[in-house]
């Protein structure tokens, strides 16, 4: 192996690598901002849905610093055992918490 081979694969790890934690704090960022928790709840044209998946490449960046809410797909609420998941896209908002 000579030394440019060498070079590159350290250099696709670590891009590899921050690419993976880049992906967590989206994450963590829709959990704090959002309030999208594993199952969390939102309403998407007047249903709530169950959230199965957060698309976090679909968060762009914002003038103001912040990040737009992500795309995510689910399934309605009184659908649980539903097959297939509807693409809500970034049209919804977290469930109003009650009590």
């Amino acid at each position: 192996m000579d030394y440019g081979e060498s070079v590159q694969k350290v250099l696709l790890r670590k891009i590899r690598k921050a690419e993976q934690d880049l992906m967590q704090l989206k994450l963590d960022y829709c959990r704090f901002v959002f309030g999208l928790a594993q199952r969390a709840r939102v309403v998407s044209g007047g249903v709530t849905y169950l959230v199965l998946s957060v698309d976090v490449d679909s968060m762009v960046s914002t003038e103001e610093g912040t990040f737009t809410r992500p795309a995510v797909a689910g399934v309605p609420i009184d659908k649980p055992d539903q097959v297939e998941s509807v693409q809500l896209g970034t049209d919804w908002v977290p469930e109003p918490r009650r009590g």
